[in-house]
């Protein structure tokens, strides 16, 4: 983790990345155009600093269509917080709260919402596995991802407590294993009753890990964006510990992130 950390200080000390963060955090997923443009920078000299700051975590790409667009990666800026803010018990500062919601909001509707990253030493069988298979999902997900897999077909995100409840029913957009499952996931009411967000699945292979990329779209409301980037982070996180040591994390992660939400409200009211 130290070694981690170390690039994300590294990166952050150049002020031509600080100031293609605050780029993105104006407004997430930019090309390498419009990075460029707006700082008046040779894209030559752009791609070297996004190297930097992708090699840091600090900014994921995902392709759409036949662009390369660049999203702030908030992970690693969780890490400091703890690491070297919550640690010392000094104020939290408000621009990383600033832009871990900037992250997970973007102002075009044809692009993800949110988006998460991260990378699991497995193979891509195992990490579809991980995602399809009813009895997994249950054990790292507190609840079983129901379906044949098929385009077209329902799925359900029913509770394992016996009850038979689903908590999410949406259907399979698209389906290409081991690389590409896309899902409708209607969580509120807001999404239920208008148009489903939906969910896409991103399975990278290099060498002997995984890189699985995680896009949120079209979510109706700040609220459920706000559910999303935390619940996303805690769910993965479990199917991370789950495929490379075996066991779940001896919390729910999601527990745990709700935990400040509850003090942070409290202190507000």
């Amino acid at each position: 983790m130290d070694g981690d950390l170390t690039l994300v200080f590294k990166a952050l000390a150049d002020p031509t990345r600080r100031a293609l963060l605050d780029r993105l955090h104006d407004r997430n997923g930019q090309t390498l155009g419009e990075l460029c443009g707006e700082l008046a920078m040779a894209r030559q000299s752009a791609s070297q600093h996004l190297a930097v700051l992708e090699a840091a975590n600090l900014v994921s790409t995902v392709w759409h269509g036949r662009e390369k667009l660049h999203y702030l990666n908030v992970v690693p800026l969780h890490e400091v917080q703890e690491r070297w803010i919550d640690k010392f018990e000094t104020p939290r500062l408000r621009v990383l709260s600033a832009v871990r919601h900037a992250a997970e909001e973007n102002e075009m509707t044809d692009q993800p919402t949110f988006v998460y990253v991260t990378y699991i030493a497995a193979t891509p069988e195992r990490v579809w596995q991980a995602l399809t298979d009813a009895d997994l999902t249950a054990s790292y997900w507190g609840h079983r991802n129901e379906s044949d897999w098929q385009p077209g077909s329902t799925w359900q995100h029913v509770r394992t407590d016996g009850s038979g409840i689903a908590d999410v029913v949406g259907t399979v957009v698209e389906s290409v294993p081991p690389e590409r499952l896309v899902l409708t996931f209607p969580g509120s009411d807001e999404q239920r009753a208008g148009t489903p967000s939906t969910v896409t699945f991103t399975i990278d292979r290099d060498q002997d890990i995984v890189r699985l990329t995680v896009q949120h779209r079209d979510l109706p409301t700040a609220a459920d964006t706000a559910a999303v980037a935390t619940g996303w982070p805690a769910v993965l996180a479990n199917l991370k510990s789950l495929l490379e040591t075996g066991r779940v994390l001896p919390q729910a992660p999601w527990e745990f992130s709700a935990e400040p939400r509850a003090e942070e409200l409290a202190h507000h009211d």
